[in-house]
């Protein structure tokens, strides 16, 4: 299973949870602040970043540990 750090949409804010928990770490009043922990949580545990859309998209991945699909090169 892959280790995941995501920032999702509540009533009351911005939950930044990490797959596999079943409670948010913390709530925060906005998005940019729920990323900046997210990304924070996510490089400390070498983990993706999931981040979701006001509507439950999911609009940003981020890959902070080995990468399964790493980028090839153009030789």
């Amino acid at each position: 299973m892959n280790k995941q750090v995501w920032v999702s949409p509540r009533s009351n804010g911005w939950a930044v949870k990490s797959s596999g928990s079943s409670r948010a770490s913390k709530i925060y009043d906005t998005k940019a602040e729920a990323l900046k922990a997210g990304r924070q949580q996510a490089i400390n545990n070498s983990a993706e970043l999931v981040s979701q859309k006001r509507n439950g998209q999911i609009n940003l991945k981020n890959s902070y540990g080995n990468d399964p699909m790493p980028p090839r090169d153009k030789d």
